[in-house]
This record gives structure tokens, sequence and C-alpha cells, in this order.
């Protein structure tokens, strides 16, 4: 081999290289680019006898920097973050909400009861009559202002939650044409990654992670995405989108789904995925925020109103009025929430659910279901999923502050299920019942305007035991609530705080392997560049060389 190719070999490698160089500083600032690399080997020797000649150098391929480990820690650290950045952005808010003790609904609760005492101290003044009715109809808009604005955030989750499964849809057509592309570069028998590409794929993976948790693998070329359900969302050459529609068990809020491919002569089949388990990224943390946190808040809160309501109905009906009738109902009240589920029998009757007792109240959910095999149904508590035993049919049974009437196992389908919801949305329900002061039952029966005896029973409600099985006032209900939040506030802070630092190390680290340095770089470019130089200079020697032949033959 002459001295010109191996000048040629020489400036072919080095002007690789210097391209490659400049990709990579151009892609320096790029989201998942890793740098490139040019591979080179020699390109071999010859025989001349005295011994091999070497016969120059050759670019192998270019090579991307890529690390599967550490990339995998570092998209499931994000998308970790992500789930805890969309919890705290929707819990911070009921934080605040119930932590302000100046206004809102504890304060409410406490000038409520105050204004039951100055009844008592002055039984037949109209001015402290009128100012209780004032406080009494200032606590119900703050136990309706609380539940609407948890109602307004479960909405916000519903179109949240509706947002996420289009982009992640999205993001699963534009990984599958990336998967062509990527198959269609590979072809013809090229044994050269396309590096581009594959990083252009990883960084929707990742940001397809950042929305919810998915699995990757690759296989024959094809990026495949299945969802931690097991749900398959990205196989060979079809997507599967996910889609949103009103759970089955509680139309209020939207669950996600999927559609199974219809087999001979039926129709598809939509299943609702598990929502335990879509963990990870924005849609797992709204889905773990409802319900973690929503739901029971919603039920607390409601425990609470329920309880009030009922207390002082019930002592308020003890006593008498200015006009001496029997004290009317304080509050309007509503009563527990039955929904049955939404694949019932469409002549399956409805359970019949009423209080018991507001001590009883768990603040829980219950699933009630027929077993017609064991002519019984089966309750579960929610969230916490603990059977609380089977119930016969065709009674009226107690359980945890609930009357509930069963049918006849005849009557119903096996399978058939109702969730029962005792306290949600019960404070958006309460209302005050009387607007006239004179209907203040205030009085003992019979003794007349001056007599503030049941006012001051109704005054002592404030601090009796009256729920949580005879353990919690309302105002130590409502703190529970609150510190439950709070506790929940701070947890997520720490643990936000916390992934937070872990992305940072695991991004450093990806980074050491993948990341360009410019400075580096820089370098290389130096380096490269004097080989270029170095080997054109071969070309030049060659050329003054054959001239002096040429000149000998003259």
């Amino acid at each position: 081999m002459n001295l010109a190719n191996l000048g040629l070999s020489g400036m072919l490698a080095a002007q690789n290289r210097l391209q490659t160089t400049g990709h990579n500083i151009n892609n320096a600032d790029t989201e998942g680019y890793n740098r490139q690399t040019v591979l080179t080997q020699t390109a071999g020797s010859v025989n001349h006898g005295a011994g091999f000649i070497g016969r120059g150098v050759q670019a192998v391929t270019i090579q991307r920097a890529y690390d599967s480990f550490l990339s995998r820690q570092l998209i499931e650290a994000r998308s970790q973050g992500e789930g805890l950045k969309a919890y705290s952005g929707q819990i911070s808010q009921v934080d605040n909400l119930f932590s302000d003790r100046t206004v809102g609904v504890s304060p409410a609760i406490q000038k409520f009861f105050d204004g039951w005492q100055a009844v008592a101290t002055e039984p037949a003044d109209p001015a402290a009559r009128q100012e209780l009715i004032g406080r009494a109809d200032s606590l119900v808009s703050q136990l309706n202002d609380a539940n609407r604005f948890l109602d307004e955030q479960r909405e916000n989750i519903n179109t949240q939650i509706n947002t996420v499964v289009k982009q992640i849809n999205s993001y699963a057509e534009r990984i599958q044409d990336l998967n062509q592309q990527i198959r269609v570069a590979r072809a013809s028998g090229n044994q050269h990654e396309p590096n581009d590409l594959l990083d252009q794929r990883d960084q929707l993976f990742a940001e397809l992670n950042e929305l919810v948790d998915v699995r990757g693998s690759e296989q024959d070329g094809n990026l495949n995405l299945i969802l931690g359900s097991g749900q398959v969302l990205l196989g060979a050459s079809n997507v599967y989108p996910l889609a949103t529609q009103p759970a089955a068990d509680d139309p209020r809020k939207l669950a996600v789904s999927y559609t199974l491919p219809a087999a001979a002569g039926h129709a598809p089949t939509t299943v609702e995925v598990e929502e335990h388990r879509i963990t990870g990224g924005r849609l797992g943390g709204l889905l773990q925020y409802r319900r973690e946190a929503l739901d029971p808040a919603q039920n607390e809160l409601g425990r609470v109103a329920i309880g009030i309501g009922r207390a002082i109905n019930d002592v308020h009906g003890q006593g008498e009025d200015l006009n001496n009738n029997t004290g009317e109902d304080f509050f309007n009240m509503g009563g527990p929430r039955v929904i049955p589920h939404g694949g019932n029998d469409a002549n399956s009757p409805n359970l019949d659910v009423r209080f018991q007792s507001i001590d009883g109240l768990s603040g829980q959910d219950y699933r009630i279901e027929v077993d017609e095999a064991n002519n019984q149904f089966l309750v579960t508590r929610l969230p916490d999923n603990v059977q609380l035993g089977p119930l016969a049919p065709n009674q009226t049974h107690t359980l945890e502050g609930l009357e509930i009437t069963l049918p006849d196992v005849t009557d119903v389908e096996d399978g058939d299920s109702w969730l029962i919801q005792p306290t949600r949305g019960a404070a958006g329900e309460i209302s005050l019942a009387i607007s006239d002061p004179a209907k203040i039952a205030a009085a003992d029966p019979g003794t007349g305007s001056a007599n503030g005896e049941n006012a001051l029973r109704l005054a002592a409600l404030q601090s009796e035991k009256t729920l949580g099985g005879g353990a919690m006032s309302f105002n130590e209900a409502y703190s529970q609530l609150v510190n439950r939040v709070g506790v929940l506030t701070q947890q997520n802070s720490t643990a936000l705080k916390a992934q937070e630092s872990l992305i940072q190390q695991n991004y450093a680290a990806q980074q050491a392997v993948s990341g360009v340095n410019l400075d580096e770089e820089y370098v290389y470019l130096d380096r490269y560049q004097e080989q270029f130089r170095a080997a054109s200079r071969l070309i030049d020697v060659s050329s003054t060389l054959f001239d002096t032949v040429l000149g000998l033959r003259a």
C-alpha cells in the first residue's frame, strides 16, 4: 500500500472523528442525546518479505456512550419524582384549606357552640337567638364550601387523568413510528446502529415514564411498552391505546381502561385497569392522591358534618321553642350514598342503608357483593379491604353506625355489588332547617321562655365524645382530619426532596458516561485536526517521492 493510500485512510478516519466531535458539540444541550465516538481499527498489513507493513486505519462504526442500567435508573427516579410532584400539587391545596385556624370550619364550629352558650345564658334574648342563627348559617357555609372545594378538585383530577391518558397514547404512537424508522435503518444487512434514532426513542420512552411507569423491552428492533398492570401499550407494530370512562363502582371518578380485541361474533370488551396497579408518573401520583388523601379527607369532613347535624337535631328535638312547640330539626341532612355497580343486573334492587348511630361511623366506605352460592352477602371495608363477615339476606343488619337492609339473594344476580359511601359529600348536603329565631328550642318542655337548660345541653355537645366510638369530640375529629392531611403533606414533601436528590445523583452518574463534555470535545477537535494534517502530509510526501522517481527516469 502506497503512502497516498495510507494518508487517505488517515484523513478519512480523522474526518469522521471531526464530524462526530462536531455532532457532539452541537447536541451538548439536546435532551436525551448520548455522546458518540468513532470506533477505529487497523486496516491490516501486507507481508513485504521484510515483515508486515501496515495499510493504515479504517473506521468501524459510530458508537453511542449508552448504559442501559444507568439510563433505567434515571428514568425510574424521574417517574417517581413526577408522581410525587403531582401528589404534592394537589395535597398542598387541601392542606392550605384545612390548616388555616383563623377562618374555615374549625373556628366556625367554635363560634357555633359559643352561640348556643349565649342562648343558654339569655334564652329569651332575640339578639342572642339571631346571632346563633347567623353562626349556624356560617358553619353550614364553611362545610359546604370545603366540600365544594374537594368536589372541584375531584373534577380537576378527572380532567387531568383524561389529558394524561391522551398524552400516553400519543407517546405510544410516536415510539411506534420510531420503531419503524429504526427497523428500516437496520435493514439490508446494515450492521451499524442508527444512534440518533435510538436516542430519540429512548428520550420519548423517558418522557412517557414521566406520565406513568412503563416497562420497555426490545424485540426484533421494536421497543414494546407494558404498563405495571401488565397491560400491553405497544406490542410489535400495534398500539393498544388507553381510554378513560366513569368507574363502574363510582361514576363520579374517572377510571383508566383498555379494550380487549373482539372474538369472532362478539363485540370488543372494555376493561378497567385496577387503580392501585397504575404507579409512577403524573397519572400514578394523581390516582394515589385521590385514593390515599382526597377520598378519606372528604369522608372525614362528611363525618364531622353528620356528627354535628344529627347530634344537634337529636337534642334540639328534646327541647321547646318560644311558641311552646317541640323543637324541630335544626339541620337538614342527607343519607348514606348507595351506588350500584355499573355491571349489576338491571332488575336488581338497590340496598336500603340508613344511619344508625353517629359514634359508630368509621369514615370509610363499604362494598357489598352477592355470594349466591352460599346464600349470603360479602362486606369489604374500603380502602383497607378488611372483610367484615358475611351478612344474611332478607334481614336488617347493624354495621359500624349503619342499618343495612338486604334483599333476598334470589332477587339479585350473583356477582352484583354496591358501593356504600356513608359520609362522602355529607358536608355539601347539610343545610340550616330553621331561620326563625323563635323556633330555637332552648328550654326544657313546660318550663317557659326563661329556661335555657336544653340550650345548655346543646352547648355541651361541643366537648362530648360523640364520634369515633365515643373517643372524639367534633373539634377532635376535625383536628384529626387536619393532622392527617398535614402528615401526608409533610411525608410527600420529605419524599419529594429525597427523590429530587436521587434524581440529581442518577443524572450525574448517567451524564458521566453519556453526557457531552465540551472541554473534552474541544481537545479532541485540536487532536483530530492535527491527525488530519499529518495524514494529508503523507499524501504530500507521496507526491514528492513520486515526482522524484519520475525525475530519475528523465
